[in-house]
């Protein structure tokens, strides 16, 4: 399993890194078709406080990319909101995988 980390005007966290990759294998733990995921951390000037710290993330699994992505105050919250908008995606993408088989 292959995790890629990029940042646009964004200085290189191992901190965010772990965070998101600690998070990433417990998705691929329990969804084994995983193959590898790219994750991007974006800062942006927003007009609000609660906002600005973006995460993306797609995975690479059978089928079509998924993708999520989240705008919120702190990298950790983006980053807790991707991956629980994933994990819902993967759990659809399962059931439909297991209704084909």
């Amino acid at each position: 399993m292959q995790i890629n980390f990029e940042y646009d005007a964004v200085s290189a966290s191992p901190r965010l890194e772990e965070m998101v990759s600690n998070k990433i294998n417990k998705l691929v733990d329990k969804y084994d078709f995983i193959v590898r995921a790219d994750v991007f951390f974006k800062t942006e000037n927003t007009s609000t406080p609660d906002s600005g710290k973006i995460c993306n993330i797609q995975l690479s699994a059978p089928g079509p990319r998924l993708f999520a992505q989240a705008n919120t105050k702190s990298y950790e919250m983006s980053i807790a909101e991707a991956t629980e908008d994933l994990s819902i995606q993967l759990r659809k993408r399962k059931e439909k995988m297991k209704a084909h088989h």
